[in-house]
């Protein structure tokens, strides 16, 4: 009876919660389904792509309420990771054949602040140790990186570098990309050159993103700086490694009055460099009447002696987008 009686005071006396709503978590349950998509609905056989070939895509869809608001995305043969910015993670093998199966969901085990609320799992850029599995996030808003264990069993510590500190809270490490060599590189999404970078550059500071480069494990090197060169009215969303150590960039351009756009970039191995201004060449670009969304996570992958890119899509969990999982061959 006195136990009833402390819970009915802490009832009456104690405010109800009413602050920010709780992040939405995946469930035990994982359901998924993968609808084929086209290339150009105007032109279902169409495939080329500027430098890329189009293989295939899905539309990713789920009756889970947390699914979706994906932005990076791990390939390993048949395996695929996709990451949301809300720290939800899906698992799931895909042959040729685009039908799922070994469905998995999960979430982050560990990451900034106490995980309540969506800004303490905005998980943006996801990168991958072939050799290890070692997996790691890079985290807007606290412009932390993070590194877990195989699968996201357990998170084995962060770091918070210094160079990243003054990177807007919205638009900070976008992109993680693990380099053959053992490197990693980070671009901001929207950070610009500093008065200092920018002496002797011959660009306008609002073409400019701040990159960082690290010798080794980002827990472990302190980063050094670089730039790359971002298409005018565009955003850097995500990058992967080529295996000859040039660099996928995926730039992003939002319209008026809701209209997404996407340029995919080859930046060469030698100008990702601490000191140097990276400049892209523009492969393909995604933009209406062919597909087009917020895509924001690419991965690198090898088949058959071809390097394929593979495509992700935010849908900011709004009726307006969608989660798409796109396949491209590289020709060039």
């Amino acid at each position: 009876m006195r136990v009833l009686l402390s819970c009915l005071l802490l009832l009456a006396f104690v405010p109800g919660w009413s602050g920010e709503q709780r992040l939405g978590l995946l469930g035990r349950v994982p359901q998924m389904e993968a609808r084929p998509v086209t290339l150009d609905p105007r032109d279902p056989a169409r495939r080329r792509l500027g430098a890329l070939t189009y293989l295939g895509g899905v539309s990713l869809h789920s009756r889970d309420p947390a699914f979706g608001g994906f932005s990076s995305l791990v390939v390993t043969g048949d395996r695929f990771t996709l990451l949301s910015d809300g720290g939800n993670v899906v698992q799931f093998r895909m042959g040729r054949d685009w039908r799922p199966h070994a469905l998995r969901f999960g979430n982050l085990p560990a990451g900034p602040s106490i995980g309540w609320q969506k800004q303490d799992r905005d998980s943006e850029s996801l990168a991958r140790d072939p050799r290890t599995g070692a997996l790691w996030v890079g985290f807007e808003r606290y412009n932390q990186i993070w590194r877990y264990a195989p699968d996201f069993t357990r998170a084995e510590g962060y770091v918070a570098p210094r160079a990243m500190a003054g990177w807007p809270r919205n638009g900070g490490a976008e992109s993680l990309a693990r380099m053959p060599d053992g490197r990693f590189v980070t671009i901001s999404e929207e950070a610009t050159a500093t008065k200092a970078e920018r002496r002797g550059l011959k660009v306008a500071r609002a073409l400019t993103r701040q990159g960082l480069i690290f010798a080794g494990d980002p827990l472990r090197f302190r980063p050094r700086r670089f730039l790359y060169q971002v298409s005018s009215d565009h955003d850097v969303a995500d990058a992967a490694a080529l295996p000859d150590g040039s660099l996928i960039v995926i730039e992003r351009r939002f319209r008026l009055p809701f209209r997404f756009s996407n340029r995919i970039m080859l930046v060469p191995a030698d100008e990702i460099a601490p000191g140097r201004l990276a400049k892209g060449r523009l492969l393909a670009e995604l933009d209406t009447p062919l597909i087009h969304d917020n895509f924001e996570g690419v991965a690198v992958t090898q088949e058959d002696g071809a390097t394929m890119l593979w495509l992700v899509s935010d849908d900011n969990q709004t009726v307006l987008e969608r989660s798409y999982l796109l396949k491209f061959r590289l020709e060039a």
